[in-house]
């Protein structure tokens, strides 16, 4: 189920209303009262807070409220930021885990940094090594490969490396590309130009979310999260 909450806006049943709790877990007698967010100030006043626009979605059998942010004008996204949230890592891990088990693989790659605990936890279930491309150059990386791609929140080009010591790890063998979310699929070309300067064969490509009506049918992925345009329905 699929749902828009916030001050105020249509939800997916068409009424208007007050936002939901943001919840941690499944649906519950909680999740759709009446909230009012507010902070604590250093002096223990409450203040209340602007109540940003939400996306209700089940991910791997859990509930969760993601932010919209606009990203251009009259375009908004919900953000995925599986940082911190333990519980979603591990079920999205092992969803994809099991999705994945009978592909051939070596390793796991994916890029910095959102990414990082999901690749982590599937190569403690999966028993894979696994490589992280970083979005920064440093010196002890020597002789590094690298490729160029473009970020989906900052439309700024940003460039993809893959450490020295990693080269022997992925020549020639299997590898499976994991994101959180695969968008515009321009980190993903880039994760894929690197593999092949590289030498490694992308065997699959895996993430929690794809994003958009593009053709993602080349991904194994838990779940699509819309694109969001002003006067349209998602």
């Amino acid at each position: 189920m699929y749902t828009i909450t916030g001050p105020n806006v249509r939800t997916h049943a068409g009424s208007v209303g007050p936002s939901p709790i943001l919840g941690t877990g499944g649906q519950g007698p909680g999740c759709c009262a009446r909230t009012s967010l507010n902070k604590i100030t250093s002096e223990g006043r409450k203040i209340p807070m602007h109540h940003r626009q939400t996306y209700t979605v089940e991910v791997a059998g859990l509930t969760r409220h993601f932010p919209l942010f606009e990203v251009a004008p009259g375009v908004r996204i919900a953000i995925f930021n599986m940082l911190g949230d333990t519980i979603v890592v591990k079920a999205a891990a092992a969803s994809l885990a099991e999705r994945l088990k009978e592909t051939p693989a070596d390793v796991l790659v994916t890029a910095e940094a959102k990414s990082i605990p999901l690749i982590y936890e599937m190569s403690a279930l999966m028993g894979l090594p696994y490589i992280v491309l970083r979005k920064s150059y440093k010196t002890y990386m020597g002789d590094a490969l690298s490729a160029e791609t473009v970020s989906i929140t900052t439309g700024a080009p940003q460039t993809l490396y893959l450490d020295e010591k990693d080269h022997w790890l992925i020549a020639g063998k299997n590898v499976i590309l994991i994101d959180d979310v695969v968008s515009t699929g321009s980190t993903l070309e880039g994760m894929q130009q690197v593999m092949a300067k590289a030498g490694a064969r992308v065997s699959r490509v895996a993430a929690v979310f794809t994003e958009g009506d593009g053709d993602w049918s080349h991904v194994v992925a838990l779940g699509n999260l819309p694109v969001f345009i002003d006067g349209q329905e998602p």
